[in-house]
């Protein structure tokens, strides 16, 4: 399934149930943070080697959590009328020129520090 059917699943299934009342910018970009956040309490308190153990375990519980972040971003592109695959591609080459390789490779440093 590609992302256009992805996104027409999104949207029947919420015009299903009346809901794109409640879905306006406000309220989605609420939701993707709620959301990221039930993700981030997956791997609170865990070092290194307990979230990789935590995410083999808990890989279903997980995958909800990324599906529900990316159903909300999905429908808020959508709505706002963002074309979000050319977004993305347009985001990666700002990075790749804010992060060369030969300079970003092997270290976390902001493109600023480079």
């Amino acid at each position: 399934m590609d992302l256009n059917q992805i996104r027409r699943r999104i949207r029947e299934f919420r015009d299903e149930r009346d809901w794109m009342q409640f879905h306006n910018p406000k309220n989605l970009a609420i939701s993707i943070a709620i959301e990221a956040a039930e993700l981030l309490e997956h791997f609170q308190w865990k070092d290194f080697e307990e979230s990789e153990a935590h995410a083999t375990a808990a890989k279903e519980a997980i995958a909800d959590e990324i599906a529900d972040v990316s159903v909300y971003l999905i429908e808020l592109s959508d709505n706002l009328g963002i074309d979000l695959e050319e977004a993305i591609l347009k985001k990666l080459a700002k990075n790749a020129a804010k992060y060369p390789a030969e300079k970003a490779k092997g270290n976390s440093r902001k493109y600023t520090e480079l």
